[in-house]
């Protein structure tokens, strides 16, 4: 049984948000009052607390299974929008399930129900044709990011995930794509359509950079130099391309990290955690990363080949410039390139002589224990402080797992932290500490 624990202005407190923004408030309303939602925002608006704020006031702490589903494009994003629900501190158990894991951790998971399934289409979609767990509580669906599901091949699975789950009283959708078609199979009669596509980010910066040759690569060096020691993502199309292309940045001392779909589960999951804790300030992705990760600020994005598609454009502009914030967008362009209708004229940002940016003074350490072990992130930094010695501001970004913990910490410190901290007890268990 869950308990819910705190007050939406708790938890905006604890998230430390003083107040929703516009779009935030009218998605709220339409929740509150609609069985019927279709809500559309530009990626980093805050659409994911926009759903999960209203639709945790109506799951019933009496009920001991699977309320809420939230079906999401990516396993990224599954991983997020648990990370959000638990720093809510809601009271209410959530459990994520997604394909490159195995199906019997799934299981073990939620075999002690959440309240809250977050999961990809396949990963769901299988647990409910097996009858892993009782469906006929599952009053509310969440189609997060549903364009994106549809469009790498999840059709089936979607319309399995509703055939499935019949009892569901209240569906939302949400894309930050306009003009996107509402799939037929959801079965939407009279729906209220909350529409902020049309609120254009009014700090972003789009630039194009010229290349006197085709592959780019030292005009990219040349412009990440002159970008200094900033966040940001260097999207490419191809994911055969980024090894070249990481090659080329290593041997001219750029430190970065690597996101692509050919990528094992866990190394993705590794490349955004050293990306936001800032042992990596530059990362080198597919359009897998065009939305639905959580990823630090962006100072800016670079096209290193060119978008296919008008929808790719908007959705890698849309990693910079978020929450009012401002950002640019550089395109590589190729002097013999032509550049596509949909981004038309730009203007050129000339490149000058600047050294190559210093690499992270952050390191990421990984840490063998985590919740199931009962360990809080106050319990990893206890130990950093006290055994480690460290400060406050040689301890960064702390990011607790289910069975461990990831720690940024200053590079110069490692020497003498980690004979002190590594085989020590944390909590009951004694724990590994090792640079990753």
């Amino acid at each position: 049984m869950s308990t819910p624990q705190k007050s939406q202005a708790e938890i905006l407190a604890k998230l430390g948000i003083e107040q929703l923004n516009p779009m935030q408030l009218a998605a709220q309303k339409a929740i509150q009052s609609s069985s019927e939602i279709i809500l559309l925002s530009p990626t980093g608006t805050g659409k994911t607390l926009a759903f999960l704020l209203p639709l945790i006031q109506e799951l019933d702490p009496a009920c001991e299974e699977i309320q809420l589903v939230i079906i999401v494009p990516s396993r990224e994003l599954a991983i997020q929008i648990e990370q959000v629900m638990r720093e809510m501190g809601t009271g209410f158990k959530v459990n994520a399930v997604y394909g490159g894991r195995a199906g019997s951790k799934d299981r073990i998971e939620i075999k002690h129900r959440p309240a809250v399934l977050v999961g990809t289409p396949g990963r769901v979609a299988d647990h409910l044709r097996r009858e892993a767990f009782d469906s006929t509580f599952i009053r509310t669906l969440v189609l997060d990011e549903f364009d994106k599901s549809l469009e790498i091949g999840f059709e089936v699975e979607m319309k399995d995930i509703l055939y499935l789950i019949p009892r569901v009283k209240k569906i939302l959708l949400t894309s930050a794509t306009q003009g996107v078609d509402i799939p037929r199979f959801v079965g939407l009669k009279a729906p209220v359509t909350v529409d902020f596509l049309e609120d254009k980010i009014t700090q972003l910066t789009v630039k194009k950079v010229l290349s006197p040759t085709k592959d780019k690569l030292e005009t990219l060096i040349s412009l990440l130099a002159q970008l200094g020691g900033q966040n940001g993502i260097v999207f490419c199309n191809f994911k055969d391309s980024i090894e070249r292309i990481s090659d080329y940045l290593s041997d001219h001392g750029i430190s970065h990290g690597v996101f692509s779909g050919g990528m094992e589960q866990t190394d993705r999951e590794r490349a955004l955690i050293k990306f936001r804790n800032g042992t990596h300030q530059v990362l080198l992705a597919t359009d897998l990363a065009a939305r639905g990760i959580d990823v630090p600020e962006l100072k800016f994005i670079i096209h290193y080949h060119l978008p296919l598609r008008s929808e790719e454009f908007t959705h890698r502009n849309g990693r910079t410039a978020r929450m009012n914030s401002a950002g640019t967008a550089y395109v590589l362009h190729f002097e013999k390139e032509r550049l596509p209708d949909f981004i038309g004229h730009l203007p050129v940002e000339k490149l000058d002589n600047h050294p190559r940016p210093a690499p992270s003074e952050w390191s990421t350490l990984f840490v063998s224990g985590g919740r199931k072990d009962k360990i809080s992130k106050g319990d990893v930094a206890g130990l950093f402080f006290k055994q480690g010695n460290l400060t406050q501001d040689e301890l960064g970004v702390i990011e607790l797992k289910t069975d461990c913990a990831f720690v940024g910490v200053k590079t110069a410190t490692l020497e003498r932290l980690l004979p002190k901290v590594n085989n020590m007890k944390l909590k009951e268990k004694k724990v590994r500490v090792t640079v990753i």
